[in-house]
């Protein structure tokens, strides 16, 4: 059962996200974290052609596209899918035989994410409203799940890894960017550097997560932390597969 604190966090981070999609539909600049952008930015080297609102919401930490080694043919499914950039640049990797889904709660983004795709002309895209803890596909129908620096915000991410296991076909692989806390951190300083950026909020700590991955029934994990995004705290790139 969700708790009444976790309604209200998660009610919080969809308002939160709901502003930046508005803001980013206005053409004003779009920032998730502290000013000087410590939380890291997605290493995109492939968005050209993309439209611009769909660049400017690009609020992850890394590029979990390039991440998970996209094939053509291939189901993919981005949780926590924002402003729709790698949703898009999934539906290019994948090609016309496959299909690339974004998953996201928040209306505001998915209205952005849509009209991102139209622009884009993407025509093997589908945005999906749901809650990444609750999936709303059936069992076995994704070949990869990606998602930027969302899982951390999640207050039940052992659902968010059962639920992926579930969708995923077996052979299937996570390629996920996230934020992720070193292990020397107790849970309280964890808690005190999430108060002070909304993009590091919640962050779980490596062994937790790599933990809850292999609890859900995931193999061959790798955690790779990547850019600094705080005192113990990183962006980092994980990767695991379902056997």
């Amino acid at each position: 059962m969700v708790s009444a604190d976790s309604d209200e966090i998660r009610a919080a981070v969809a308002a939160r996200y709901a502003g930046l999609a508005r803001a980013a539909q206005a053409g004003q600049p779009v920032t998730d974290g502290d000013p000087d952008g410590s939380c890291g930015t997605p290493a995109y080297t492939d968005a050209d052609g993309l439209p611009e609102a769909a660049v400017r919401a690009s609020l992850g930490c890394g590029n979990p596209v390039a991440v998970a080694d996209l094939r053509s043919g291939e189901t993919v499914l981005d949780l926590g899918s924002g402003g729709g950039i790698d949703v898009l640049l999934s539906a290019r990797r994948v090609g016309p035989a496959g299909q690339a889904y974004g998953l996201d709660m928040t209306e505001e983004m998915l209205d952005l994410a849509r009209a991102n795709a139209r622009a884009a002309g993407a025509e093997n895209v589908e945005f999906l409203r749901g809650q990444i803890e609750a999936i709303p596909l059936p069992d076995g129908s994704v070949d990869v799940i990606i998602s930027n620096c969302v899982i951390n915000l999640s207050t039940d991410r052992p659902a968010v890894f059962a639920e992926s296991f579930r969708v995923l076909r077996p052979g299937g692989r996570l390629g996920i960017s996230d934020i992720l806390a070193e292990d020397r951190l107790t849970a309280a300083e964890r808690l005190e550097r999430g108060a002070q950026a909304g993009c590091i909020a919640g962050a779980p700590s490596i062994a937790e997560y790599r933990g809850g991955l292999a609890r859900a029934g995931f193999t061959s994990i790798t955690i790779t932390p990547a850019q600094q995004a705080g005192d113990g705290v990183h962006s980092a790139i994980i990767r695991a597969v379902k056997p």
